[in-house]
């Protein structure tokens, strides 16, 4: 092999590579969109076997209220109508995979959260942490906090 045919073969794997790790990335992309829509719909309309199919095991489901939930209280939660999730609209989801099987979803979200007879509308900040477990994207990990209201234009 020539020393110019050597480097063409690099170059031509280097491609490859990057080629089939871009489409590795899409499908978990797609993948994650995929269950975090599922969560949405579990959480809106609840079903225990919708919600432990997306849940991960060690969920640690931290609310804008400091609250924190695990896999089973977050269930018993939505189950009760304690709380109920009854809008939910991102306004940014952006997302990144830091590690294999890892990814972090992160952006802004309104939320209508209903508790009794009360209902609230809810902007928000998320980190949401998505793992791959046993070829299943599960839902980890949440953190959210309120955004305070936006400033009416000065006149």
């Amino acid at each position: 092999m020539t020393r110019s045919s050597f480097f063409a073969a690099i170059v031509c794997l280097g491609a490859l590579l990057t080629g089939s790790l871009s489409a590795a990335d899409d499908a978990a992309l797609t993948a994650v969109k995929a269950a975090d829509a599922a969560r949405v719909k579990a959480m809106q309309a609840p079903t225990k076997e919708a919600l432990e199919a997306v849940l991960s095991d060690d969920l640690n489901y931290a609310h804008s209220s400091g609250v924190v939930d695990t896999k089973a209280s977050l269930i018993d939660l939505v189950l009760s109508g304690k709380t109920k999730y009854l809008g939910f609209n991102y306004e940014s989801q952006n997302f990144s995979f830091p590690a294999p099987g890892i990814a972090l979803m992160h952006g802004r979200v309104n939320l209508k959260v209903g508790k009794g007879a009360e209902t609230s509308d809810l902007a928000m900040s998320y980190l949401a942490v998505w793992r791959e477990e046993k070829g299943q994207w599960k839902f980890l990990a949440w953190q959210s906090c309120k955004l305070p209201p936006a400033e009416a234009p000065a006149k």
